[in-house]
């Protein structure tokens, strides 16, 4: 017969079974939720994720364009091949081999037809590094974050006409199997090509200031009365193509160390003196200050002292000669230092900084490229500041002549010049942008004064003899500008024409080259030569 407390035993031990058996069913349904109903979409989705890769299409950048049409910077279709990894992940090589047709692409590579004719206005592409990656362009936040590998501009139009013309890139949903191979495509966004960009640029003309630089250091700016850049060259250049074609690194990196700095934009960031092609703005400052009238006349007696210091003309200096009772126009034509230190010493360093800065010479021209620099306009309370020095006569003669302490870009230069051969209209330079032009308030009588003047520098007698025999009729003025490096000088010629209606000024640097006259003014006369063989 069974006891009370075997009968109690045998009552407890099934239900705390069937209470196990429960619990278990209960932790195993819980899961089953969670794996279908609460985390279905996520593990779903990672399954998915495992075999669709989503590949970038990337969009076509547009074109960069001549003002006649031409192609300037352009793009060339190449083939690559898609290689699906083992994660979710894909890349692209131009290794072709063994490749099927499932296993190719067709895509856009950037093309620079001038090489490196073209290469300080164009720019090139370059990868975005860490800093960008992840960012938006905040000119164009709608275009999105830029993702590693983005090739973006990097100097030139590229750059300051990034949004422009950079597109927004598609997408296309690929399905692979298990060994990483393309079963299909599931869907495609297509990419929205980038917008082309027309400039003022001359193409031909652009190519021949290249070539005519060959072999050089400086720059060229041509340009239209308005401000339209025909030409802009800065020597010694580089292959923007280089930068697209990873075979060229070596070619890149030698780039980043050569000497003469061919990365480097002189024609927007250097600053040099300009020697005698600032002479006219000190013309304007004398005259339009009431320092000289046009019969104004000073005796040439070929070097001024001033205590122990002798200010020197050239003419002087190489020649032993003087130039006698000279006017302003003579002045200018024979470039005659004597003059102008006199002058500059009537009109005062004040007006002459006023001038200088009405002309533009202390702050950037806003030419549509990035880089650009300001020149520097000396006065007493900068040299106070910086050099901790008073200001002497002496320091007034050297501005007087475009030396000392002032130095100017050579498309102030160019924009500077342009204000006389247009009558007192200062215009910003611009490459692809509509130029705008403010008056300088300047009497036509004293422009006038001042275009003879350098009518007479590119006549029989003038400094400008590569041009005695030009037709049309010219304007120029020649400048050699004296450096600090082993007497070296910079040769510098900025000239107009046709003389009394101008549609096209250019200016010359040689950096270091030597005299204006002798290596500026032969390069200029080249370009003219050229452009006007196709504009009679």
């Amino acid at each position: 017969m069974e006891s009370l407390s075997t009968a109690k035993n045998e009552s407890w031990l099934p239900w705390f079974l069937r209470g196990i058996l429960i619990l278990g069913f209960l932790i195993l349904l819980g899961r089953l939720i969670e794996l279908q109903i609460i985390k279905g979409p996520y593990y779903r989705s990672l399954s998915e994720g495992n075999r669709i890769r989503k590949v970038t299409i990337k969009a076509p950048r547009g074109r960069i364009l001549a003002r006649g049409g031409e192609v300037l910077v352009d793009n060339k279709k190449v083939t690559r091949k898609l290689v699906f990894n083992s994660d979710t992940g894909f890349s692209k090589t131009d290794d072709l081999t063994a490749a099927s047709a499932d296993e190719l692409i067709k895509e856009t590579m950037r093309y620079y037809p001038l090489g490196e004719k073209f290469a300080h206005i164009g720019g090139y592409l370059g990868e975005v590094n860490e800093k960008e990656v992840g960012r938006v362009n905040p000119r164009c936040p709608e275009k999105g974050p830029r993702k590693g590998g983005d090739l973006v501009g990097r100097g030139g139009l590229e750059e300051e006409y990034e949004c422009t013309l950079s597109g927004t890139d598609g997408e296309e949903l690929i399905e692979v199997n298990t060994l990483g191979k393309k079963v299909r495509v599931l869907g495609r966004r297509e990419a929205i090509p980038g917008k082309d960009l027309k400039t003022w640029i001359s193409f031909d003309l652009q190519a021949k200031v290249a070539e005519s630089m060959s072999g050089k250091k400086g720059a060229v700016i041509v340009s239209d009365p308005n401000g339209q850049i025909l030409a802009l060259f800065s020597a010694p250049s580089f292959d923007p193509n280089w930068f697209i074609d990873k075979r060229y690194s070596g070619e890149v990196a030698a780039l980043l160390t050569d000497e003469d700095l061919p990365l480097f934009n002189r024609a927007i960031g250097g600053q040099f003196h300009p020697g005698s092609v600032f002479k006219p703005v000190v013309a304007v400052a004398a005259l339009s200050e009431g320092a000289i009238d046009e019969n104004y006349t000073f005796n040439d007696p070929g070097v001024i002292t001033i205590d122990k210091y002798s200010y020197s003309n050239w003419y002087f200096t190489q020649y032993g000669s003087t130039e006698g009772t000279i006017g302003l126009r003579r002045a200018i034509a024979r470039s005659t230092d004597t003059f102008f230190y006199k002058i500059g010493e009537l009109t005062g360093i004040d007006d002459l900084v006023k001038w200088a800065k009405k002309f533009g010479f202390d702050k950037e021209t806003k030419i549509d490229l990035p880089g650009e620099i300001s020149g520097l306009v000396p006065s007493p309370e900068w040299k106070k500041k910086v050099k901790n020095e008073i200001w002497f006569l002496g320091n007034t003669y050297h501005v007087s002549i475009g030396q000392g302490d002032l130095g100017v870009t050579p498309i102030e230069e160019n924009q500077a010049i342009s204000a006389i051969a247009l009558g007192g209209e200062l215009c910003s330079p611009k490459i692809a942008a509509e130029p705008k032009c403010k008056n300088l308030d300047i009497k036509k009588d004293y422009i006038e004064i001042i275009k003879e003047g350098m009518v007479d520098a590119c006549s029989t007698g003038g400094t400008g003899y590569s041009f005695f025999d030009f037709t049309p009729q010219v304007g120029c003025k020649t400048g050699t500008a004296e450096t600090n490096v082993d007497g070296k000088t910079h040769a510098w010629f900025t000239v107009f024409a046709p003389s009394d209606f101008p549609d096209i000024i250019a200016t010359v640097l040689v950096e270091r080259g030597g005299e204006g006259s002798k290596v500026a003014g032969p390069i200029a006369r080249e370009i003219f030569d050229f452009w006007f063989s196709k504009n009679p």
